[in-house]
């Protein structure tokens, strides 16, 4: 299912933070059509009742939860440069970050050609299974990959873009493509669900102890799991040599996700030979999103877009 909408349309669909966003400047168009990812109801378990609900102030301004329809959002840019990214915000699988993370990154990206789906996935505190949003992305990347001629995109440059959980949504992705969440039989289920590039921010990465204070590690396997459950939901326990070429992203100073799960995840990708890349900016804390143009940070859309454009994907 379709449904196009004009940019007063999406800005209303995400209330008035829409208006405000930092990145708005940087593209006259935004989103014009949401494409559901299930036929009918979504396979697993539970989910909310009630309709959406938008944050209205404070740290969850603009975030998005109790989410029944995951969908993607599309950001059609005026000449496609043929590259695609499905962008997932954060927010500990509690809500979805838009108008801080996904949103201005996706008119970013939009301005400079690409085609960005903005992922509405499902989330364990709204009541769904806790496998539901992991179920969604890899659903949200057999779409792309199928549709990928009418989007006139390359099939070797479809990739995923994750902030904080996000980034832990992302790269489970990226990293268990062929996991078996649901069952699915439509034309979409024939497309591989691995995107040919990762690009990981602030990421939640182990739900191990010494990292086990994380809102994600309590959404996805509770707050007295066991050390199997902290070792399946970890991203790197599955770094492999075949694992899609990724850059992952962090601040020295986060508290919320340190340094250490990008460390972690970077050198166990490079210990089995995978394309991986690591940048730690000294300073930004955590959810920093595009940055502000007076952070070294802020740079690192274009510090993307570089590595993206040079590196050679085999």
């Amino acid at each position: 299912m379709i449904t196009r909408r004009s940019l007063i349309g999406s800005a209303a669909a995400v209330g008035s933070a829409a208006l405000l966003l930092p990145g708005a400047a940087l593209a006259s168009e935004a989103w014009s059509e949401e494409i559901a990812l299930w036929p009918g109801r979504p396979p697993g378990q539970g989910g909310p009742t009630g309709p959406e609900k938008i944050g209205e102030e404070g740290a969850g301004f603009g975030a998005v939860s109790n989410i029944s329809t995951p969908r993607m959002r599309v950001y059609r840019p005026s000449e496609p440069n043929g590259r695609a990214v499905l962008v997932a915000g954060g927010g500990g699988y509690f809500r979805i970050q838009l108008w801080k993370e996904s949103t201005p990154i996706a008119l970013w990206l939009q301005a400079r050609g690409y085609t960005v789906f903005e992922l509405i996935y499902r989330l364990p505190n709204d009541g769904w299974d806790s496998s539901a949003p992991f179920a969604d992305a890899q659903r949200a990347m057999k779409i792309i990959r199928t549709r990928a001629a009418e989007f006139s995109l390359r099939t070797d440059r479809i990739g995923i873009m994750g902030f904080s959980a996000g980034g832990h949504l992302a790269g489970f992705t990226a990293l268990q493509p062929a996991r078996e969440l649901y069952a699915g039989a439509d034309r979409y289920e024939a497309a591989s669900a691995r995107p040919d590039f990762s690009v990981l921010l602030f990421p939640v990465v182990s739900l191990r102890k010494q990292y086990d204070t994380t809102r994600t590690r309590r959404e996805i396997i509770g707050t007295k799991p066991s050390s199997a459950a902290e070792e399946e939901w970890s991203l790197d326990t599955y770094a492999a040599k075949d694992a899609p070429p990724t850059i992952i992203f962090a601040s020295a100073d986060d508290l919320t996700t340190p340094p250490g799960h990008g460390i972690s995840l970077f050198q166990s990708l490079h210990a089995k030979g995978a394309a991986a890349e690591l940048h730690i900016f000294e300073d930004g804390g955590h959810g920093w999103g595009l940055g502000k143009e007076d952070q070294i940070l802020s740079h690192w859309p274009a510090m993307f877009e570089n590595w993206i454009t040079k590196r050679k994907f085999d």
